[in-house]
């Protein structure tokens, strides 16, 4: 298998984190600066039981993490990531030494 395929497994944990409109509106929220769950809260007018979840769901993607400030979760983006992710999508739409469409034999070209 080769080093992006390797890549590309990793990089899906975080495209499905994207493919939410919650968690996209919560990344929209962290990106003017680091908030609590409270903030998230009221920002989007959820309940704390469902920012929870989709804060852990970006958490394990890799694009928030938090610091603890007293009782408080301050949470913030991990901007990095968010240059990977582009970076993956420049690399799946473009042209590769190891594309899997060398292993066809295209009929189309005939």
């Amino acid at each position: 298998m080769s080093i992006w395929r390797r890549y590309w497994k990793l990089q899906f944990l975080t495209l499905k984190a994207l493919a939410d409109e919650t968690r996209i509106n919560i990344i929209d929220m962290l990106s003017c600066g680091d908030l609590c769950v409270c903030d998230v809260m009221e920002g989007l007018e959820l309940t704390q039981p469902t920012v929870s979840h989709h804060l852990k769901v970006l958490e394990r993607a890799g694009l928030v993490g938090f610091r603890k400030d007293g009782k408080w979760r301050i949470y913030y983006l991990h901007k990095a990531k968010f240059g990977e992710i582009c970076a993956y999508i420049e690399a799946i739409s473009s042209n590769k030494d190891d594309c899997i469409c060398l292993n066809v034999n295209t009929k189309c070209t005939e």
